[in-house]
């Protein structure tokens, strides 16, 4: 580990289920009470404006219940203390790396915590609740805000920059992810034809377990410590 420089680390809803956030894949998560038609696409907003923002006004209201654990202040802890290149990539739409702490972040998914306008393309920070009215900050546009989330069918934040991280990255580290969802399931491949060793840390082997040259199988809370402190320590 002691050769490793650049590390690229992608976080997935595993990371944030062990805080108490719902996860949209599980057997009991968000898609099973709700299909993706209606609440998580384009489509569905211009047909049911009222019911898309208020799916997200309530999943806003809910990091207000819960706080970062130990795999999000473990990662926070490496990026303070990291001396190489890092880039944490996370697919989640909530904020508990920032509330850890971690600065070197990426949201490819969007955020809750922000808002993007219709009108002039505008990202702004957003709280409270969309179904109650909006005006944005930018260009005075009234009810023209949407949740700055990458809805299906659309494109991926920084999909350029992920790239190129990938290329110079030592190290891949997949953190609570299903392996399910494109383009970032890809990564762990696009990692090893550059050249990084890659590692997967995950509650069960997930789509593309058989990807990377390591996976450690356990709870996030445990194993991204773990895994941290070693790398701190080499």
């Amino acid at each position: 580990m002691s050769d490793f420089r650049n590390i690229v680390i992608l976080t997935g809803a595993g990371i944030s289920a062990e805080s108490g956030l719902e996860t949209f894949r599980a057997s009991d998560g968000l898609w099973a009470q709700h299909r993706i038609e209606d609440i998580c696409t384009p489509e569905a907003l211009a047909r049911n404006r009222p019911l898309v923002l208020d799916f997200y006004d309530q999943r806003r209201a809910a990091l207000d219940t819960v706080q970062p654990n130990a795999a999000h202040e473990a990662l926070a802890r490496l990026d303070r203390e990291w001396q190489g290149g890092l880039l944490i990539v996370t697919q989640n739409v909530d904020d508990l790396h920032e509330r850890a702490g971690a600065k070197r972040l990426l949201h490819m998914h969007g955020e809750l915590m922000s808002s993007l306008c219709e009108g002039c393309g505008g990202r702004a920070p957003f709280g409270g609740a969309m179904l109650d009215g909006t005006q944005c900050g930018a260009c005075g546009g009234a009810d023209l805000l949407r949740p700055d989330i990458v809805f299906f069918g659309e494109m991926p934040y920084e999909m350029d920059r992920i790239e190129r991280e990938l290329r110079r990255a030592d190290l891949f580290v997949s953190i609570g992810t299903s392996g399910a969802v494109y383009p970032a399931a890809g990564f762990v491949q696009s990692a090893r034809h550059y050249g990084a060793r890659t590692i997967e840390l995950n509650l069960e082997p997930s789509g593309g377990s058989h990807f990377f040259h390591e996976s450690r199988l356990g709870p996030a809370s445990r194993l991204v410590p773990e895994w941290v402190e070693e790398m701190l320590a080499s």
